[in-house]
């Protein structure tokens, strides 16, 4: 299923040959449910000595709050709050907090082998990639992962050297820098400056991102696309819709392959 709001189908077709795609990447192109979202709840529950483990549904209601992006900051804060509770002020260090998150989702092996990364299925396909090249739209990324994880998963889509702005690159989502240095890069290739930047994300910050790029940059037409996660059960798909739309959402696909070059859902 697919809603619209602020485009029509005609307005939509009419742009979409001169338009830019930016992707996010979990969530999105992967499915971190295993891998990110379990490190998560494992690092919130080795800091709070095993008292605490957030479900999925509490890490989504932390994350709608909409500057929760980066997941380390995302365990301290559930840490934080969970002793809060308590009246206690425990401190646990950002360092910390990284390192431990990143054994689990890394591993130990230098070449992440033992890590939940090395597990994460894929939403998207090398051949989705392609299709849009071929419909002459340029394409690339921006994500709140670091360049490495990023580039590990694009490298099992056989994806090389892509137009990335990582963790490392930009400010945080919602903050819309990265996502405007992505629009840059991208234009380098084009013969003329592109009028509409479409931006694919599953989060709240990843739909406040494009409200704020209206701002900085108003001289694109943005669409904000979001998806429903591979980890929201199906009778809170339609809640976590409403969510994304409340917060910015131009569209809402079940999954990133739903958005074509012809976006023939949108056709009526």
């Amino acid at each position: 299923m697919i809603e619209t709001s602020k485009f029509n189908s005609k307005e939509l077709n009419n742009n979409i040959f001169s338009s830019i795609f930016v992707f996010d990447i979990d969530g999105v192109i992967r499915d971190v449910s295993g891998s990110y979202r379990r490190a998560l709840a494992d690092t919130v529950e080795h800091f709070t000595d095993r008292a605490c483990r957030p479900t999925s549904e509490e890490i989504d209601e932390l994350k709608a709050e909409g500057i929760w992006n980066n997941d380390w900051e995302a365990s301290q804060e559930l840490i934080k709050r969970y002793f809060h509770k308590f009246g206690r002020d425990r401190q646990v260090s950002y360092e910390a907090i990284v390192a431990f998150f990143q054994g689990r989702y890394r591993g130990v092996n230098p070449d992440w082998s033992d890590g939940y990364i090395a597990s994460e299925p894929l939403i998207a396909t090398k051949e989705y990639f392609q299709n849009l090249t071929s419909a002459e739209i340029d394409w690339g990324f921006f994500s709140g992962a670091t360049r490495a994880s990023a580039g590990y998963v694009l490298r099992r889509l056989e994806i090389n050297d892509p137009v990335l702005i990582a963790m490392e690159d930009a400010a945080g989502k919602p903050d819309p820098t990265g996502l405007l240095l992505a629009v840059k890069q991208l234009e380098k290739n084009k013969e003329e400056i592109s009028s509409v930047v479409v931006y694919v994300g599953d989060t709240v910050a990843d739909m406040l991102t494009v409200v704020r790029a209206r701002d900085y940059a108003p001289s694109y037409k943005y669409i904000a696309v979001g998806v429903i996660p591979p980890h929201v059960a199906e009778d809170l798909r339609d809640r976590y819709s409403s969510l994304l739309k409340e917060n910015g959402a131009d569209l809402v696909l079940n999954n990133v392959l739903e958005l074509t070059p012809q976006l023939n859902l949108l056709q009526s």
